[in-house]
């Protein structure tokens, strides 16, 4: 029961958002301004307050990263093999790099924040930024590294591909909410009373404001195209990583709170980024676009067995 009470408000937060575009309470074009609303104003001051007031474990980000990262690694080295053999004779290399972002660029924002705070509470905010300060900088910039090599189109320095990743970082709310709230923490000033009810007010509205955004999204989303591709795709994503995260995890020694961020973050479906990295090099979009909304339904059937999982472990 406990499970069901973190894991069934959250669903039904992202069916409101769905139905409400399905019966035009609202225009498809809502999810943006709700979008920008939760990304650039609210889930910043979430983070924000959570880092500067919250008791965080004490743990290695190096832990961290090489339990979340490994399994993301793992994961994206078996879909290009995968896609390999999915698509023999056919297989771009750059299909493969796709179909691996596909697999392992989970939506960890969005979904991840609101049900990972929800099972673990607040003391998962310092985990959190960790694997969240670096995510999406990383993925992207390896996704682009590696379509520049198997594609060949390389005609600068490495500089030339890096520096707008680090550009769009050095802009992103989210991470300069972490980057803020790391260095108030560190002065000991705490927030002022009227301050920290404002914000407070803000962070309250940042969930439920980015999973009604996510259903009002995934109305653009449709199953169609390779059908197989889209279910190993959710197959990697919602079952392969998350297993890989928890075998590392425990190898790591991680503690339990850092442990269920971790698997939590790996069990999160594909993201709407996956598809935006598609549509930029416009490989497998249709895969990828199935995956998103596949992923995101099957995800309300395999989270509440993952949380279930991590609350057991804790």
């Amino acid at each position: 029961m406990a499970t069901v009470l973190i894991v069934a408000p959250v669903f039904a937060l992202i069916a409101s958002g769905y139905a409400a575009v399905l019966f035009r309470f609202v225009s498809e074009t809502a999810h943006k301004g709700i979008s920008e609303f939760a990304f650039s104003i609210a889930i910043p001051a979430l983070l924000f307050r959570t880092i500067v007031v919250s008791e965080f474990p004490d743990v290695s980000p190096y832990r961290m990263w090489g339990a979340y990262y490994g399994a993301l690694a793992i994961t994206w080295i078996a879909a290009l093999a995968l896609s390999a053999l999915l698509r023999e004779g056919r297989d771009t290399g750059e299909d493969g790099v796709v179909f691996a972002i596909g697999s392992v660029y989970g939506n960890i924002v969005m979904l991840g924040i609101p049900l990972t705070l929800s099972a673990l509470g607040n003391e998962a905010a310092g985990p959190m930024a960790l694997i969240l300060s670096v995510n999406t900088p990383l993925l992207w910039l390896c996704g682009t590294l590696q379509m520049e090599l198997v594609g060949r189109k390389q005609t600068g320095s490495a500089l030339t591909v890096i520096w707008p990743v680090l550009a769009d970082l050095s802009r992103n709310p989210l991470m300069l909410a972490i980057g803020f709230g790391v260095v108030w923490r560190f002065t000991g000033l705490g927030l002022n009373p009227v301050v920290d009810r404002t914000i407070e007010l803000l962070a309250r509205a940042g969930s439920p404001a980015a999973l009604i955004a996510l259903g009002i999204n995934l109305f653009r989303f449709e199953v169609k195209g390779e059908k197989l591709g889209i279910v190993v795709m959710c197959a990697l994503k919602l079952m392969a990583m998350p297993a890989a995260a928890f075998v590392l995890a425990k190898l790591l020694g991680l503690p339990p709170t850092a442990a269920g961020v971790v698997v939590l973050f790996a069990a999160m479906p594909t993201g709407a980024n996956a598809y935006i990295f598609a549509v930029q090099y416009q490989r497998q979009v249709n895969p990828v676009s199935g995956a998103v909304a596949l992923g995101t339904l099957l995800a309300a059937v395999t989270l509440p067995v993952v949380v279930w999982v991590v609350a057991g472990v804790r």
